[in-house]
């Protein structure tokens, strides 16, 4: 029977001090850790993501007189990169990624603006995202996420007690809208609203007021509502999202057979490989519509299979950064999975007609070498906070296990030596 003054689930207060009872050995064996429900949602959407990359793709591939496995291929060499920036990350310290921030952060602006010079970076459907070294080709928009979010851990935390000054965000906020500015005229919209969305959202996690997240959120919607009225093809993109129907062969054409295609699949899907709106009909069927290829070949029952792995691994990412030993790691670790989080939002929103069309991946489904490494390593520095979390309380439940029977000899000890000393003195 415990003595002491309860002050909640689990505490005690014993000699003014608040003492945490840890929690029952069966319970604590049939707790599933969160890393681990991430690392197995991970490895399946990665599967998923390689088989319908190869799916999406081979009959386009041999109707053009390509090789119908050289997608499946490079997703595959993809793969193995991810998984191995996975196991990296996992084991590096997250003080030691964060102090990468800073470097990172400028090395990435320095990648945006060499990509943007003609010649060097590589234009794609209007776009000069990609850099190319030889075989290699790498989108420094990618990683300039990460970086952002590395930095922003460590620059928040530093001054977590100073978020109510607007003059303390100054320098987080011009880094983002710099890096976000070189994204935008590349022109990669969808990552734009990515990135600038998980810095909000790291600012807010960090604890700044309500007043200075209105204002930013302000900011950010003029600046967005600029951005899509600064082309024209943006503002009719906008308008296909809002009806595209009115234009079916034109702007709108991507959301139709969008939708075509997941309402073909109906519950069941009409089998994988069988899929026909990949066949020339719906574009970018294995990168940002991705998902349209799962609804029509795997049906309902595959679409929400794969937000149900997607909601895992954000579920559990949040999961880690609630129980983060600091505040540096609980940021680090928030930040990464609201950037997961929103990416996935963005692009099913468009694939759905929720949204207007942006060209964001989906996160460890969708082709891509970088993204697919990118969220890979985040995910891996996820598993890293998490399991040192896990190492963390361990050791203190056993400090605190141990030190409640030395208390107690202490207690007795200490009577002891005072009538010792009191016999002494008499």
């Amino acid at each position: 029977m415990r003595s002491g003054v309860h002050s909640g689930v689990g505490d005690w207060v014993r000699g003014g001090e608040i003492i945490t009872v840890p929690p029952s050995p069966a319970r604590r064996s049939s707790e599933i850790a969160p890393e681990a429900i991430l690392t197995v949602a991970l490895l399946v959407l990665i599967c998923i993501g390689v088989v319908m990359v190869y799916s999406a793709s081979s009959a386009t591939a041999l109707l053009s007189d390509e090789s119908p496995q050289g997608l499946l291929i490079r997703q595959g060499i993809y793969a193995v990169i991810g998984l191995v920036a996975f196991a990296v990350c996992a084991r590096l310290r997250p003080s030691k990624l964060v102090g990468l921030g800073k470097p990172a952060v400028l090395v990435s602006i320095g990648l945006l603006v060499v990509v943007l010079i003609p010649g060097i970076g590589t234009s794609v459907n209007g776009s000069r995202r990609w850099l190319e070294l030889g075989p290699v080709q790498g989108q420094p928009a990618e990683f300039a996420k990460l970086a952002l979010i590395l930095w922003l851990a460590g620059y928040l935390c530093k001054n977590a007690d100073r978020l109510d000054q607007m003059k303390v965000l100054r320098l987080p906020l011009l880094a983002t809208v710099l890096m976000a500015l070189l994204i935008f005229v590349e022109p990669d919209l969808g990552t734009t609203i990515v990135l600038v969305g998980a810095a909000v959202a790291m600012i807010a996690l960090a604890g700044a007021p309500a007043r200075i997240l209105g204002i930013i959120a302000l900011g950010t919607v003029i600046l967005g509502a600029l951005g899509i009225a600064s082309a024209p093809y943006r503002r009719a993109r906008f308008m296909s999202f809002v009806d595209p129907w009115a234009d079916p062969q034109g702007a709108g054409f991507q959301i139709v057979q969008a939708k075509l295609s997941i309402g073909s699949g109906g519950v069941g899907g009409v089998g994988l490989g069988n899929g026909l709106q990949k066949v020339f009909y719906l574009p970018e069927a294995h990168t940002d519509m991705i998902m349209a290829t799962v609804g029509e070949e795997l049906g309902l029952i595959g679409v929400l299979g794969v937000i149900a792995l997607i909601g895992a691994v954000v579920w559990s990412g949040y999961r880690i950064a609630l129980s983060a030993p600091d505040i540096r790691q609980r940021l680090l670790a928030g930040g990464l999975t609201s950037l997961i989080g929103i990416q996935t939002i963005v692009n099913l929103g468009a694939v759905l007609g929720m949204l207007p069309v942006t060209g964001v991946p989906l996160p460890f489904v969708s082709y891509g070498g970088s993204s697919l490494v990118v969220f890979a390593a985040s995910a891996g520095i996820l598993v890293g906070i998490g399991r040192r979390s896990r190492t963390r309380r361990s050791r203190t439940l056993s400090v605190v296990g141990s030190g409640g029977g030395h208390a107690g000899g202490d207690r007795g000890g200490g009577n002891r030596r005072a009538r010792h000393a009191g016999a002494r003195a008499g």
